[in-house]
């Protein structure tokens, strides 16, 4: 048998298992890859259109 678990330990066992299941995101770029997307985003996916220029966190299509 196990020794039973005291303290802040315990607590924090406690504490996780009250909060729900965790969604799991895929991670972001980085480095090379990360500068890669954004170079992509700003000028290879930018439809070059006529009106005002949107800025990159506007969700109009």
């Amino acid at each position: 048998m196990g020794a039973r678990i005291s303290g802040s330990r315990r607590q924090g066992e406690r504490a996780d298992a009250q909060t729900g299941e965790r969604r799991i995101k895929p991670k972001k770029p980085r480095g090379r890859a990360y500068k890669r997307a954004q170079y992509n985003r700003r000028f290879v996916a930018a439809v070059i259109g006529f009106g005002k220029k949107r800025g990159p966190n506007s969700s109009e299509k």
